[in-house]
């Protein structure tokens, strides 16, 4: 069932409009008619199976037949720290991050870094978030995750420190693998910090961890900057919410 993304203000009254480009998309694209129906998500978690009653190209206007927590949200909100990369790297890793179960995603410069911030990156943030809200829709996510501006490594670091789980995920960190730095209980915010292509330095490091952050290794293989925000986000959903005796409380 086709899936679209409106602010929860335009559900209301057992009604949901579907304005812009997503109404021109059911209109001229999918070519759908009334009595179709659609799956209507507000952004915040709740999803809304939607009736078509009149289609137009600046709006549609549905009715609401049922309505339902989204069930394809983590139990745990998980926030990626990605160093930039470059741009189709960038992309990949928001793409999966987000089919992966990522909460937000925050770009952040560190020294190893290839590319650099700019102060005019609007056109680049918008197509960061054009991709997210195409990958939330594919996956069936309840929300659109947040694909924020860049910021310093130092700002990153207070910011990924301030959660109940904070990982540095570091290839230089040989004691702590992954799995053994997830408690048992679900933390409800998670920060997941990824460096560049060259990693991070080890000064960086240190300093990551007089903050509080945990290093943590990803095992013996040598992950692609944009395949590690994907692998850990999979550890987590594996511990979180797939394992046997979860499982059985879903």
């Amino acid at each position: 069932m086709p899936r679209f993304f409106v602010p929860p203000s335009a559900v209301a009254d057992g009604r949901a409009f579907i304005t812009g480009e997503d109404a021109r998309h059911i209109a001229r694209s999918l070519r759908m008619a009334a009595g179709e129906t659609v799956t209507v998500c507000d952004g915040a978690g709740r999803e809304y199976e939607c009736r078509l009653d009149v289609i137009r190209d600046e709006t549609v206007a549905c009715t609401v037949v049922s309505e339902r927590l989204s069930a394809s949200e983590p139990p745990y909100r998980a926030t990626v720290f990605q160093a930039l990369v470059k741009g189709d790297r960038f992309e990949t890793a928001v793409q999966k991050s987000v089919e992966y179960g990522a909460y937000g995603i925050v770009p952040f410069e560190c020294s190893r870094c290839i590319v650099r911030a700019s102060r005019d990156r609007s056109s680049r943030d918008a197509r960061y978030s054009r991709i997210a809200l195409e990958a939330a829709k594919q996956c069936g996510r309840g929300i659109v995750p947040e694909v924020r501006g860049a910021v310093s490594f130092s700002r990153m670091l207070d910011e990924a420190a301030d959660a109940d789980l904070a990982v540095f995920c570091y290839e230089n960190e040989k004691k702590t693998l992954l799995p053994a730095a997830l408690p048992d209980r679900i933390p409800e915010r998670v920060s997941i910090v990824i460096g560049p292509e060259g990693g991070f330095s080890p000064e960086e490091a240190e300093e990551a961890s007089r903050k509080g952050l945990v290093p943590v290794g990803l095992g013996e293989r040598i992950l692609r900057t944009e395949s590690a925000a994907p692998f850990v986000l999979a550890v987590l959903s594996a511990k979180y919410e797939l394992s046997p005796d979860r499982m059985t409380t879903i």
